[in-house]
């Protein structure tokens, strides 16, 4: 089989000359899956410079980063308070500013790359309704795809009615949204794949994606995608924990793939929780899927759902 295109649509990254991802990540306990002894999970620490040599190094073409923004997170950088709840009646313009700086800042390292799309930030306790949708237009403008959002971190529903705006905003420009997708260890389900239903059914044209292929709760997904042609998927994180107790098996993956349709699913890596060329070689041994199915998820579909400057 030729070289497929390779595209990353699940990528973290972070300033050079801050400590790095690890303040993020390190903390962040992968737990939804159960354990697995063979988990290979990066030890970079999310710089542009090292997620560039990683994607040249697996050979990919492209990547896509799709950071997030969680209130409580930049709060606690404010004020020193860790678990800091926001209230908003005294941080919100300072919040908003710091969203607005951080998708800035994406935007900017974007500008000018052939191999990089940037996805924005939203949260709509910090700037939704016509706020948030006139921040999404002006990032289209400056080269953003899309958006990211983590309702599980961010604490909010997806069909919050903050989001209404942002989504029809989305779909009248046809840029993405990826969601994070799983189980919450506690507290309401915001991010199981069913939670999006809601949304799905007041925004038919929005071009979705959930992450993980739903994660923890990936029983859920191919009812999920049955139901709604339109969804799309991505399968970073849960490829690295196949086998392990709350997780499909690599048979049941590939099963579930292709009941979903390769069509629908794309090539994520989450990096730099995981690194590039080993979920490259985890895609390629896959069962039950033939050579043009894993040359569609490794990069066809991202290329042309989300419309990316990569010849295929």
């Amino acid at each position: 089989m030729a070289h497929p295109p390779i595209v990353d649509t699940h990528v973290h990254v972070l300033p050079e000359g801050e400590p790095g991802i690890e303040a993020e990540r390190d903390p962040y306990e992968i737990w939804e899956y159960g354990t697995k002894d063979d988990v290979e999970i990066c030890e970079l620490a999310g710089t542009i410079g090292q997620v560039s040599d990683a994607m040249r190094a697996a050979g990919a073409d492209h990547f896509v980063v799709v950071n997030m923004f969680v209130p409580s997170t930049e709060l606690t950088k404010l004020t020193g308070e860790e678990g800091a709840v926001p209230t908003l009646e005294t941080h919100q313009g300072v919040l908003r500013d710091r969203l607005v700086a951080f998708n800035t800042w994406a935007l900017d390292l974007a500008a000018g790359r052939s191999d990089m799309t940037a996805f924005v930030a939203v949260d709509p306790t910090v700037m939704g309704g016509k706020d948030g949708a006139e921040h999404l237009r002006w990032a289209s403008e400056r080269g953003a795809l899309g958006f990211k959002i983590h309702p599980v971190t961010q604490r909010f529903r997806v069909d919050d009615p903050r989001m209404d705006d942002i989504y029809e905003t989305c779909v009248e420009l046809e840029m993405g949204v990826v969601a994070h997708a799983g189980a919450s260890r506690s507290g309401p389900e915001w991010a199981e794949p069913q939670a999006f239903a809601s949304v799905l059914d007041a925004h038919p044209g929005l071009k979705l994606i959930l992450a993980h292929l739903g994660g923890g709760r990936w029983r859920q997904t191919v009812a999920l995608a049955e139901a709604y042609p339109q969804l799309r998927f991505d399968l970073c994180e849960i490829i690295a924990w196949a086998g392990a107790p709350g997780a499909p098996s690599n048979d049941e993956l590939g099963r579930m793939i292709k009941s979903i349709g390769a069509d629908r699913v794309m090539f994520g890596t989450d990096f730099p929780w995981y690194q590039v060329d080993r979920t490259v070689d985890q895609v390629m041994q896959l069962p039950h899927l033939s050579d043009e199915e894993r040359r569609l998820i490794l990069g066809v579909n991202a290329v042309e759902f989300l419309g990316l400057p990569v010849q295929i």
